[in-house]
């Protein structure tokens, strides 16, 4: 199953939230991934490219 993530490299932009509010929120100055359904909307795959220092993931979870 895959899982969102927001990995160390955010910068707090909030391109992503900006994009899709159903997966980001901004937490403590810094995007947090809050949803791993869906993945495949549109509009996450936007936030992915979007991200200026490529932050955003999608991880296998066991």
């Amino acid at each position: 199953m895959e899982k969102l993530n927001v990995n160390e490299n955010c910068i707090g932009c909030g391109m992503c939230v900006a994009i899709d509010q159903e997966h980001f929120e901004i937490v403590d100055g810094l995007s947090k991934a809050t949803n791993s359904d869906n993945l495949d909307s549109k509009d996450l795959e936007n936030a992915i490219a979007s991200c200026p220092v490529a932050a955003i993931e999608k991880t296998e979870e066991n």
